[in-house]
């Protein structure tokens, strides 16, 4: 083989042809699998960190919903209920036609939370006007006027509610010798508290009932067939509201003469058979007076007493009522301020000292269950020691003509 001078001089190892280059990634496959990977995790991460949805990661179904068969609805009344032997039970409430409200006890501060039906405040009672409560046993009819909200109290034939369903008294031995009353309020919205008070204390203790509960009137009516006489209690604006909020329909001085005297009708629409009304809470609206003033005019109209629980050192209710020739009574002493044994009694002993300086003394309390026990307790002897106890209106009455 020949070779020529090109092949001499040409480098060893040049004669190969030449291989193309291949592109490299920095990465190999696996390791781009790993970084997708990565990421995927990290978006999932932060989707379930970041995500508002209290649902996320639930379990969840679809389900798909078909309008109600017509035919069915117009099947006759009795082929149904040939099907359906029994009824099903009437609905509840729904959250937004009830309200939960703190109950503050004027007298000791004692808060109770209570679920009344009727909506808020502000409705003006729309909720509970549809469906008024029923006309209580043993009520006049005649004594009885019908509002937007129910059955209100009125004076008919020389009637008035104050003396027809004032509880009975000896009132001739009344005027004679020193006499007590008590009154225990915040009743009504506690069957349990409610029904002790009723079946353990005598019957010439006065029962102040709120206007809230499940069924006030239905307490109240049972109040009144043990003897005891009712009073209903109308809540009133404290200094604090709306911090201290007394409830639903609460008179308020921001309001005008035509809103609280809705407000009052609400409230004495919820039961009857009341001698008549008194404060709960309300210091800063029985001391004013604008306020005060067509609230007692219209309460004394409808031949009602007012009673004064005596927490508010600036009220005006005694001149107030005054002026309407009104049966008007007051509270003394708050006898379960400090709610022991030892404290209650004390207070009792100091309603007693009263009624002997004076001829006449009334205390307040709450249906405490120590209250209940020593005030019980201590009426059981009340008369041995010369003083006598009487309702409330008997005291009222002997207040009003001494």
């Amino acid at each position: 083989m020949t070779e020529t001078a090109d092949d001499l001089s040409a480098p060893l190892g040049q004669d190969k042809p030449r291989r193309k280059r291949r592109l490299r990634l920095p990465f190999t496959a696996t390791q781009l699998l790993a970084v997708l990977l990565g990421l995927f995790l990290v978006t999932f991460a932060g989707f379930a960190l970041f995500n508002k949805d209290p649902l996320g990661g639930e379990p969840m179904t679809r389900i798909a919903i078909k309008p109600a068969d017509k035919a069915a609805d117009d099947k006759p009344a009795a082929a149904q209920d040939s099907k359906h032997e029994t009824k099903e039970a009437p609905k509840q409430a729904s959250p937004g036609e009830q309200k939960t409200v703190t109950m503050i006890d004027g007298s000791t501060g004692a808060r109770h939370d209570v679920v009344i039906g009727g909506g808020d405040g502000a409705d003006k009672g729309e909720a509970a006007a549809s469906a008024p409560p029923p006309v209580m046993a043993g009520i006049n009819p005649k004594l009885l006027e019908k509002s937007r909200y129910g059955m209100i109290p009125v004076v008919a034939d020389g009637l008035k509610p104050f003396n027809v369903y004032a509880a009975d008294a000896d009132r001739a031995k009344a005027a004679k010798m020193p006499v007590v009353a008590i009154v225990i309020g915040g009743l009504g919205v506690g069957a349990a508290k409610t029904t002790d008070a009723i079946m353990k204390l005598p019957g010439a203790v006065t029962l102040a009932f709120t206007p809230y509960g499940a069924d006030p009137g239905k307490l109240a009516e049972r109040a009144r067939a043990q003897r005891h006489e009712i009073f209903l209690q109308i809540p009133m604006e404290p200094y604090d509201f709306p911090d201290n909020d007394p409830g639903p329909q609460t008179l308020l001085t921001s309001l005008s003469a035509d809103q609280n005297m809705d407000r009052l009708y609400w409230h004495l629409s919820r039961m009857q058979g009341y001698a008549g009304i008194a404060n709960f809470m309300g210091a800063r609206f029985i001391a004013t007076e604008p306020a005060m003033q067509p609230i007692v005019r219209e309460a004394a109209k409808r031949g009602l007493g007012f009673f004064d629980d005596g927490s508010s050192p600036r009220s005006i209710a005694a001149q107030t009522a005054a002026s309407q020739a009104m049966p008007f009574g007051r509270g003394d002493i708050a006898i379960d301020v400090v709610p022991t044994a030892t404290e209650i009694d004390r207070a009792l002993n100091k309603l007693e000292s009263t009624a002997r300086e004076r001829g006449i003394a009334v205390g307040t309390a709450s249906a405490l269950p120590v209250s209940i026990d020593r005030i019980a307790a201590w009426t059981k002897t009340l008369a041995d020691r010369g003083i006598l106890l009487v309702p409330l209106t008997t005291a009222m009455l002997k207040s009003k003509s001494s």
